[in-house]
């Protein structure tokens, strides 16, 4: 009885490495930044900064878990830096704050990294002005993607990709149909009076060029019937959403919003799913070869992420 107590425990042992696997792919990837691989570099960056918040999660089922610092607060993260000047960089690494600068604070932004005392108006920015889209800018850059733009709008590079194919970095998909794969980002609208869906963010897409409130996360793992997401701004903070998948590949069941759903209460449980989203879009990530062929990634303003000369090695498969 004891040896096979024994061998049970060995056994479980072994398949603990293969569990965390399946929820969550960064512990393998965030030292991956430099793989020749675009799609590998995109998820090690997303989860490089994931692991600073500490790996606030979004659950499988819509709850909300591990929060443990927000975007403006002083607090620091794991690598000892404030919460809100980390922020500030994602603004500033991608040079997207001389957009911005008739929104208070933006220029107190611009410097924040050189006061020693938190910056009240770039606190207030961060408070003000959603920063998911300047995350994937940011982690766009810090992966050097050739062929993306990134915007302070998620709206601008949707567009860029439904409307330029041959020089954008992705191409756009059904979300529901479409298998989501490492690199892809997965994007809902967020509009309070209309539901849009694939078809209707597509009719806007070929028909209008203003904005659209959007949100989009970026795929760093799918596979044993579980995608897991990173995006900026969720939470306050850089989190992992957890959605699951059909046998085949796809989202299972994406929860989709209505407008005439009642408001998250102790009444209305089932609506409390922080998943549950207006998806519109899955941008797929173009294969490496057609990759190589686009505009090269301009690299993070003024700190351009060295590139090795030779491809670092890659661990060895589980």
């Amino acid at each position: 009885r004891s040896m096979s107590r024994l061998l049970l425990l060995a056994l479980l042992l072994l398949a603990a490495p293969l569990a965390a696997l399946a929820n969550d792919p960064c512990p393998w990837l965030r030292d991956q930044i430099h793989a020749t691989d675009p799609a590998t570099r995109l998820a090690a960056a997303a989860c490089e900064e994931h692991q600073l918040w500490y790996r606030p999660f979004i659950d499988i089922e819509g709850r909300y878990a591990g929060t443990a610092v927000r975007e403006a607060d002083a607090t620091p993260l794991a690598n000892g830096e404030q919460a809100w000047r980390r922020v500030a960089g994602y603004w500033r690494g991608t040079d997207q704050l001389s957009q911005l600068m008739q929104r208070p604070g933006a220029v107190d932004c611009m410097y924040a990294s050189y006061s020693d005392q938190p910056s009240a108006g770039c606190r207030s920015f961060l408070m003000d002005v959603p920063w998911s889209a300047a995350f994937v800018s940011w982690v766009a850059r810090r992966a050097m993607l050739p062929g993306f733009r990134g915007s302070p709008s998620h709206i601008d590079y949707v567009r860029e990709a439904f409307r330029n194919p041959q020089t954008s970095a992705y191409r756009v998909a059904h979300p529901v149909t479409a298998r989501p794969a490492r690199g892809d980002m997965l994007c809902y609208v967020r509009h309070a009076d209309r539901i849009f869906g694939f078809r209707g963010l597509a009719h806007l897409l070929s028909s209008d060029d203003g904005g659209l409130g959007m949100h989009c996360d970026i795929v760093v793992g799918a596979g044993n019937g579980q995608a897991q997401l990173i995006g900026g701004n969720v939470l306050d903070a850089v989190s992992m959403r957890l959605l699951p998948l059909t046998p085949g590949g796809q989202f299972a069941g994406l929860a989709q919003r209505a407008l005439d759903d009642p408001s998250c209460s102790p009444d209305a449980l089932v609506f409390c799913n922080a998943n549950r989203q207006d998806w519109a879009v899955l941008l797929q990530l173009r294969p490496p070869g057609e990759l190589a062929g686009l505009v090269p990634s301009m690299g993070l303003y003024g700190m351009p992420p060295p590139m090795p000369a030779t491809p670092a090695p890659q661990p060895a498969p589980c």
